[in-house]
């Protein structure tokens, strides 16, 4: 019906409790903030909208973006310190997005891992193509005692014709994370209408705005919907399991 489809105000469609674990929002280190007043402009939108418990998530992925724990926690502390400085109240933390490739399994063995509480890893895949060896990289992580997160898997179009495959990496001890942007046009309606089943089937355990940029955050307020509030609000409530 019509009226459920009516936009409402994004503070009052996330819950008090909700956690956003997938953002870029540290400047300078990914193809997300580009500065420090770049992030304290995200931040604040966020916040805005009623999400004032973040843990931000740079990119680590092979020589792209060579993050390392000590750059990701160094940063996060100048943007604490920039929010303490402004008195905006927000609780930021940070972890990252690994890719899975070889880098991070040598990341793995050493473990030098940023997670996102406990021993939660946020990991990506390539959207080109997974890697050959990704049934061995999971047995690797959970035999490291981690469980992965699966950021954004409605966004591997390689799987959409595959949904086997979906089952099987829960079956492996996934845990899948939605892109609410997934449920806009953002990346196009294939990503939509399989988010959309993934969200039907009961698959998602956590949710994340995955924010680069203000053009994100104005795209996400067509989430805030009476539509997706019924959908979507016990899986926006599962990310209180994330509060420090």
């Amino acid at each position: 019906m019509w009226f459920l489809n009516k936009e409402i105000e994004p503070k009052d469609f996330f819950p008090s409790e909700y956690v956003d674990i997938h953002s870029h929002l540290l400047p300078g280190i990914d193809d997300g903030a580009k500065d420090m007043e770049d992030s304290i402009v995200l931040i604040e939108k966020l916040a805005s909208y009623g999400i004032k418990n973040i843990i931000t998530t740079p990119h680590i992925l092979g020589d792209i973006w060579q993050n390392t724990p000590d750059i990701i926690l160094r940063k996060l502390k100048e943007v604490q310190q920039e929010l303490e400085n402004r008195n905006i109240d927000i609780q930021l933390r940070a972890a990252a997005e690994y890719m899975l490739d070889d880098k991070f399994l040598e990341f793995l063995k050493k473990k030098e891992i940023l997670t996102l509480k406990d021993n939660y890893i946020l990991v990506e895949l390539s959207y080109m193509n997974p890697p050959i060896n990704l049934m061995d990289i999971i047995f690797e992580i959970k035999m490291a005692g981690y469980i992965p997160v699966l950021a954004h898997p409605e966004r591997y179009a390689y799987y959409h014709d595959n949904f086997g495959m979906y089952i099987k990496l829960k079956q492996l001890g996934c845990k899948f994370q939605l892109n609410l942007l997934s449920l806009t046009p953002q990346y196009g309606s294939n990503v939509t209408f399989t988010a959309r089943k993934l969200l039907k089937q009961g698959m998602y355990n956590f949710a994340g705005t995955d924010t680069h940029h203000k053009g994100h955050l104005e795209l996400l307020k067509k989430v805030a919907s009476k539509k997706n509030m019924k959908q979507l609000i016990p899986l926006l409530k599962n990310n209180k399991f994330f509060t420090e």
